[in-house]
């Protein structure tokens, strides 16, 4: 899908979108539970839409309906083998569902696109060649299975927090009890911290033995219990960045005592209006394109803790540095920084989406400045399907064919 957008100063009050984050923690430990539980508040994009199939094809029965998610757990220790979990484009769905997976003896297949299928997984492939269970990753998807066995776990902290937060889900349900080691350097823990309180909700008790280190008692069981998704810091910056060119946009529904980390947006647009700004993305790195869109109109800025960002839907960085130059703006990505000049956009240019939700919004931002074109808009489908709607509402003109429809 391309879309067209019309230069235009955002402004305007909205509910802010429900945490997509902090909605698949939910749905799983609901989907893990017994008994049935009712989610409140959850946007269908398409990697909650990913979880919501990925529960069904355990065993649970969950359904979404009008904002509103009714789950009936299962016992995933009884799952039966040969099953696809299909999901989608999703980095969280695939790497929170392979533990779970490996609560019983039969062999799953993970499905999912040919990006997906390509990002890191050598934490559980390891931990699989260690316990001499079933892993094998080809085209066809992630095949797991066999029996988890409690212990020690050593996860790199570097990688990616959802390898934590998976085994996080699964080891509870094990008879004896486990540790979590994490290797420094370890970045995004406040992803973690939300994985441990969705954990809270639903009866299930983890807790930080030092700052590296995660005590799982076994032996546990969840609890179904109704629960309403909080609002999301990681979309709200997009919608907020408008802000930046002089907008107007105030969120409502965003808890200022929540985990998320990304939560830190507002005091980075604050410090992206005062001047030069050196800012570490190193626990918020869905914040790195919109932050290198607010550098571009701000004052530059230098990023560093970039090196996760091409393990993304894209390599953010390196498409930020494309997209910003056809703009007029130099960007110099480096091993794990990144540096972006402030400039006068070009106006009336056709950008690519780069199939990735997030540099589509930050695109779209940059767009309500200079005016111009987006292809490959439709994967904001991903995590915030009435994005294009919502920025219209807000002021900004929006035009396309499917928007139309």
């Amino acid at each position: 899908m391309k879309v067209t957008i019309s230069p235009g100063k955002a402004e305007g009050i909205m509910a802010a979108p429900p945490s997509k984050s902090m909605a698949h923690r939910l749905l799983i430990c609901a989907g893990l539970a017994k008994g049935s539980s009712t989610i409140y508040n959850v946007d269908p994009s398409e990697d909650i839409l990913a979880t919501i199939d990925c529960l069904n094809a355990l065993g649970a029965k969950a359904e979404y309906k009008d904002g509103v998610v009714t789950v009936k757990g299962t016992d995933a220790r009884e799952s039966e083998g040969g099953v696809e979990l299909p999901c989608r484009e999703c980095g969280s769905t695939l790497r929170f569902f392979i533990p779970i997976c490996l609560l019983s003896r039969g062999v799953k297949r993970l499905t999912g696109s040919e990006k997906l299928l390509s990002r890191p997984l050598n934490v559980y492939k390891d931990i699989c060649a260690g316990q001499g269970l079933h892993y094998a990753k080809s085209e066809q998807g992630v095949f797991a299975g066999g029996i988890l066995a409690a212990g020690t776990f050593e996860v790199p902290g570097n990688i990616s927090s959802q390898f934590i937060s998976g085994l996080l889900f699964a080891l509870p349900l094990l008879e004896n009890d486990s540790e979590i080691k994490i290797l420094p350097p370890f970045e995004s823990r406040p992803y973690i911290d939300m994985t441990i309180n969705a954990l809270k909700t639903y009866g299930v008790e983890v807790s930080w033995k030092d700052e590296l280190t995660i005590d799982v008692p076994g032996n546990q069981s969840y609890k179904a219990k109704d629960a309403t998704v909080e609002g999301d810091f990681s979309n709200a910056a997009y919608l907020e960045s408008f802000n930046l060119a002089g907008g107007k946009v105030s969120l409502t529904g965003l808890d200022e005592l929540s985990a998320q980390g990304d939560k830190v947006y507002k005091e980075f647009f604050k410090t992206l209006n005062e001047g030069y700004a050196n800012i570490d993305i190193t626990d918020c790195p869905d914040l790195a394109p919109v932050l290198m869109a607010g550098a571009a109109v701000n004052f530059g800025a230098h990023f560093t803790g970039t090196a996760r960002l091409r393990l993304k839907e894209s390599d953010r960085g390196l498409a930020m540095r494309e997209e910003l130059a056809k703009l007029g703006i130099r960007a110099a990505v480096m091993e794990n920084e990144i540096v972006v000049e402030s400039g006068h956009l070009l106006k009336g240019q056709t950008l690519s989406g780069h199939n990735d939700h997030r540099i589509v919004m930050a695109l779209a931002f940059l767009l309500s400045i200079a005016g111009g074109s987006i292809t490959e808009a439709e994967s904001v489908k991903k995590s915030l399907p009435d994005f294009f709607t919502r920025i219209q509402k807000l002021g900004i003109g929006v035009t396309s064919d499917e928007l139309d429809k």
